[in-house]
């Protein structure tokens, strides 16, 4: 597995169904608030908020809870103000991170983040010191049971990707400029090619194959990181093969 786009879909299932959805409605409503605070409170004209809809949507979001929190975040009705903020810091074995987190209160956020990192076998850095090794890209999962690699290849091509990514064990991986990701991502769906999961995103420009004890600290450093309130995304440049995650899950 590969930074953050595989982490998503196999790190420990250590909290239960109901804690993780209370965490994600969480994090969707703040989205929601700060997006709608950023571009207005109108979809049609606010691609981050119409996204954040889209994702509270999935998630199975009450509408009311939906609508009140584009409600605070236009300012409609009172609420708690949030602040975004980027962290940036090395894990084991040298890794890069980047972290995005919302937060009411950012040294409560930036105490907590420290400590978890140094906890986990790293560091957290100054801002600007990992950002470089990270490119703003559309990043779209196809599942390699749900459809053929040449057609795949193909279509995504057509539609303006910059690439297909094959060597994942379970997903294809389409990579786009940030500017073609709505173009791409509409395409596939158009055609009716199952999605797994789509964003824009900072991608690794290189991956670090960790192994042995660094892999096992740097899978708690991410689960830790990503089960924190106020974190919003993790994105990390480590790989780490599947033989090797199933020798530490046991």
């Amino acid at each position: 597995m590969s930074g953050h786009s595989k982490w998503a879909s196999i790190k420990h299932k250590k909290a239960s169904l109901d804690a993780k959805r209370g965490k994600l409605f969480t994090r969707i409503i703040r989205e929601l608030t700060v997006s709608a605070r950023e571009g207005g409170g109108n979809p049609d004209n606010n691609a981050r908020l119409r996204k954040a809809i889209e994702t509270a949507k999935t998630a199975n979001m009450p509408q009311d809870n939906i609508k009140k929190a584009i409600q605070r975040g236009t300012g409609e009705i009172p609420g708690v103000i949030y602040e975004e903020l980027v962290y940036e810091g090395y894990g084991p074995g040298g890794i890069a991170i980047l972290l995005e987190a919302t937060t009411d209160n950012k040294n409560r956020t930036a105490s907590e983040i420290r400590s978890i990192f140094s906890k986990n076998g790293g560091n957290m850095g100054e801002n600007g010191c990992v950002a470089w090794m990270f490119k703003n890209k559309g990043y779209i999962s196809v599942e390699k049971s749900k459809y053929e690699e040449e057609k795949l290849m193909s279509v995504v091509l057509d539609l303006g990707a910059d690439d297909l990514r094959t060597d994942d064990e379970d997903v294809y991986e389409i990579l786009t400029k940030p500017e073609n990701f709505e173009q791409v991502k509409n395409g596939l769906e158009q055609k009716g090619i199952p999605i797994e999961n789509s964003e824009l995103s900072p991608q690794p420009q290189t991956y670090i194959k960790l192994t042995g004890k660094n892999a096992e600290q740097m899978l708690k450093l991410m689960d830790e990181l990503e089960n924190h309130d106020d974190v919003k995304n993790v994105y990390a440049n480590f790989d780490i093969s599947k033989e090797e995650m199933e020798q530490i899950e046991g």
